[in-house]
């Protein structure tokens, strides 16, 4: 009796143990889940924590809804000029409808990665299309993948249940049949900037150079104007003191004005002049004369 109690106390825990294990399951806080009934969804979007099903009918699938990160193949896209380029993306993306998700993939994310990936070749593929070379390296990196990224995101979102948040190039290579025309064609286009930039320089060295000779020249011209006025003041008023002074002792005045003529018209070694005796020139000093011998 107490053997067969206690199987059927084993038996009974076991059976609680299974039918425990087969009824509640965890949804961990990074995921989202679905419940099937033989393979239809009855639960959408279940959240995080412990919840119940019935056990052998229901199943549930639960789904990673952090970002991933689907590194693509390097693609060989024509540009609008049929230039070859050579991208290299990766591309940004999370679960965020279970339900559409299942639907499409039955849960399988390499199934996923299967579907995301020709869509976005495809739509890399229309946007390097649509761009010259010239465009593509000038553009932000940033700037050239939001059209992708907006549209792939609408896509997929319908098609997959899933969220594209961005869309990278890590790199863009030219082929080695058109790389050396590429860089000689940019080259090109330096040079021809470098000269431009050179000739609005010399021009405006030639303005400035300009505008100070002309400032140059107007302030020489003050300063010539104004030094003929200051020296025309000072002729003025020097003849003013002569004048003056010549009023208050003629006689001296002129006897002074006479020895400078004598120091001027005598200052060499070799002066001679010819001169009367009797002239006006030599009166201070026969007056002279006149004194000694008186």
């Amino acid at each position: 009796m107490i053997n067969n109690r206690s199987l059927i106390i084993v038996g009974g825990l076991a059976a609680v143990a299974w039918l425990a294990s087969n009824s509640l399951y965890v949804v961990d806080e990074t995921e989202l889940a679905v419940k099937l009934r033989f393979g239809e969804v009855v639960q959408e979007d279940i959240q995080p924590g412990l919840h119940a099903k019935v056990p052998i009918t229901q199943t549930v699938h639960n789904f990673d809804i952090r970002v991933r990160t689907l590194d693509t193949d390097p693609s060989r896209y024509l540009t609008q000029e049929q230039k070859a380029v050579i991208v290299d993306s990766y591309v940004m993306w999370q679960v965020i409808n279970p339900t559409r998700f299942y639907e499409a993939t039955a849960g399988d994310e390499l199934m996923a990665v299967r579907l995301i990936q020709p869509r976005v070749d495809e739509s890399l593929r229309n946007e390097f299309g649509r761009l010259d070379l010239q465009q593509i390296i000038a553009e932000r990196r940033d700037d050239l993948m939001s059209g992708p990224t907006q549209e792939l995101d609408e896509l997929l979102r319908e098609e997959l249940g899933v969220a594209i948040h961005d869309v990278r190039v890590k790199r863009i290579d030219l082929p080695e049949d058109v790389s050396a025309a590429v860089y000689e064609r940019m080259r090109s286009e330096r040079e021809r900037e470098a000269r431009e930039w050179r000739a609005q320089g010399q021009e405006e060295a030639e303005r400035i150079r300009a505008n100070a000779d002309r400032r140059r020249q107007v302030l020489l011209a003050q300063a010539s104007e104004r030094a003929e006025t200051l020296r025309g003041e000072g002729d003025a008023e020097a003849a003013q003191i002569y004048s003056e002074a010549y009023g208050q002792a003629p006689e001296f005045f002129s006897f002074w004005r006479s020895l400078g003529a004598y120091r001027e018209s005598f200052d060499g070694e070799r002066d001679m002049l010819v001169l009367d005796p009797t002239s006006d020139f030599f009166r201070y000093l026969r007056s002279a004369e006149d004194q000694s011998e008186e």
